[in-house]
């Protein structure tokens, strides 16, 4: 039996952080003289026990692999064959499943397994002929209904570094947009990283230079910002403190120097991600220039 690892989401795209979690799928294939439903069970015998070793409390913080992105969330079989994910993706695949694969990079197991898992998705995420106009009314539908319902009650949308304007979901959404539409005929898109196909857009006619700019530079201070919250409360978290200590302490640890006036610091975070949801709301949502 062989088994893979596919990188998803942060994981994939080589961008985690302090306090991330790794989306992975898990594929296997049996070899000629096995029988598939040993091999099945093998292969789910060895996810879970990953799993639980890496979730096993520890001197470092447990590592929690999610694998909600694999085909039917969930409710869905942690572990599938090659050949069952290929049915899935020809037959049932959803355009958010479909964004969700740019980021498919194998990370372990079987390097020839993991390469012909990339062979099956490579046709299905990077499209020749791009998206539909229903397909990208589609990913807006989706993206907006996220904004509405997934910010935590309470939250501020100004200075939430993952779901907020301009933070890191609008911009990942808006380049994934781009890839999924031209990816097809541009192989230089094909790059599970943001900040690598912000680069290469540009070049490509594809974003002007200044909104590609405004765009990295949001992603990046959301990066390092909410590194720096792990850092100061010591967990996970996307939302910026109310100024205060802890502000001054996110400020210091996100790169600024000790003179740094915290208020600041906030100032410099909402027009730079500001400045980048006018792009997001340009490019991704289509609305006309103000």
């Amino acid at each position: 039996m062989e088994l893979a690892v596919i990188g998803m989401g942060r994981l994939g795209g080589g961008e985690m952080g302090y306090g991330s979690d790794a989306d992975v799928l898990f594929v296997h294939r049996a070899r000629a003289d096995a029988d598939e439903a040993r091999a099945t069970q093998a292969a789910n015998a060895v996810a879970h026990t990953l799993r639980r070793l890496l979730g096993e409390p520890a001197p470092d913080p447990a590592f929690e692999i999610d694998a909600d992105l694999r085909p039917e969330g969930r409710q869905g079989a942690l572990v599938r064959s090659l050949d069952a994910f290929r049915e899935y993706y020809e037959r049932w695949v959803s355009v958010w499943e479909v964004q969700a694969l740019l980021r498919a990079t194998p990370v372990a197991g079987s390097p020839e397994l993991g390469a012909a898992f990339v062979d099956l998705v490579d046709p299905i995420r990077y499209p020749t002929g791009g998206l539909t106009d229903a397909q990208v009314a589609e990913i807006r539908r989706i993206k907006a209904r996220v904004e509405r319902e997934r910010l935590p009650r309470g939250a501020d949308p100004a200075t939430h570094t993952k779901l907020g304007r301009g933070g890191l979901a609008d911009v990942e959404w808006t380049v994934q947009l781009l890839q999924l539409q031209h990816a097809g005929r541009v192989p230089e898109l094909r790059r599970p990283s943001t900040v690598d196909v912000l680069a290469q857009l540009p070049e490509h006619g594809l974003l002007e230079a200044g909104q590609a700019e405004a765009l990295r530079e949001a992603w990046e201070l959301a990066s390092r910002a909410r590194n720096a919250v792990f850092l100061v409360r010591g967990r996970p978290s996307d939302q910026l403190p109310r100024p205060g200590l802890e502000l001054a302490g996110v400020a210091r640890a996100g790169g600024h120097g000790p003179d740094v006036d915290p208020g600041q610091f906030l100032d410099d975070y909402r027009r730079t991600t500001r400045h980048a949801r006018t792009v997001v709301e340009q490019v991704f949502y289509g609305q006309p220039a103000g």
